[in-house]
């Protein structure tokens, strides 16, 4: 079981942010990446087709061989981890409770907003995470349709993004948020024209490293952990999309570990 790749997905490269946390911290770990480019996004689409498309690369990533499941997609994860959990016999873990976590320790006035797409926002998921955690927590959420698609082209800094975060984002500022969750794995790309809109005062959580810790725990509770000193560590991609595609757009997200890919066609 130690010897397992990690299994981690998401619709597109975002996920790739949390594979970047992944990476650092579980360095001696071997993990198989599954970027659902050619049905991406996922964020406008019902919970039901989303439900079933993760559950396609759930087994898919199983037959892998896979010890553990990181679903890397808050799309995903607000509507489908219940029913991946329930499904197969590892550990499946998601981005949004860890993200609340991250958020709940972050913030002094108990005033948090998060942002992400239509379908994270209109689940519910991090509204739940929050009421489960600390009912005391008062969240503004925004959906933020355009994010996703300005950051899979490479955008992440022009002046049409910027006004484009500037009306989306109105909800949180006028709450008087003091910590903001990037409630898709996508936003960290576009931290820094977030970060101008909302104010330098604003904290932004990323959930990739409290992820990363959660995965981390986890292996280490349940002796999954790859031993230490081991040097077969290998990460292995696969796109529905474009090759050259994900080659160019997961160096951006990731960095020089983008090697290995495979395509991958859905029949």
């Amino acid at each position: 079981m130690t010897d397992r790749p990690i299994g981690v997905f998401d619709s597109g490269l975002g996920g790739l942010t949390v594979l970047r946390a992944l990476v650092d911290l579980l360095p001696g770990e071997s993990v198989v990446y599954f970027g659902d480019t050619g049905r991406f996004p996922y964020g406008p689409k019902p919970g039901g087709e989303v439900t079933k498309y993760a559950l396609e690369i759930g087994d898919l990533l199983v037959d892998r061989g896979v010890k553990l499941l990181v679903v890397a997609c808050n799309s995903a994860a607000s509507v489908a981890l219940d029913t991946l959990d329930a499904r197969y016999d590892i550990p499946v873990i998601g981005v949004v409770a860890p993200g609340v976590r991250a958020a709940a320790r972050a913030t002094r006035s108990g005033r948090v907003g998060v942002i992400g797409t239509v379908g994270t926002i209109a689940s519910g998921a991090y509204q739940h995470a929050a009421d489960a955690l600390d009912a005391d927590l008062e969240l503004t959420c925004a959906a933020c349709p355009g994010f996703v698609e300005f950051v899979e082209a490479g955008d992440v800094e022009s002046d049409q993004v910027h006004v484009l975060a500037e009306r989306l984002l109105a909800p949180v500022c006028d709450a008087g948020v003091d910590t903001l969750v990037l409630g898709c794995t996508h936003y960290p790309l576009l931290a820094r024209t977030i970060g101008d809109v909302v104010g330098r005062d604003v904290v932004l959580v990323s959930s990739a490293d409290e992820t990363a810790f959660a995965v981390r725990d986890l292996l280490d509770r349940q002796g999954m952990r790859a031993a230490p000193g081991t040097e077969t560590n290998k990460h292995l991609f696969l796109t529905s999309g474009p090759v050259d595609t994900f080659l160019t757009l997961g160096e951006r997200f990731l960095g020089p570990e983008v090697v290995t890919i495979e395509a991958w066609q859905w029949s």
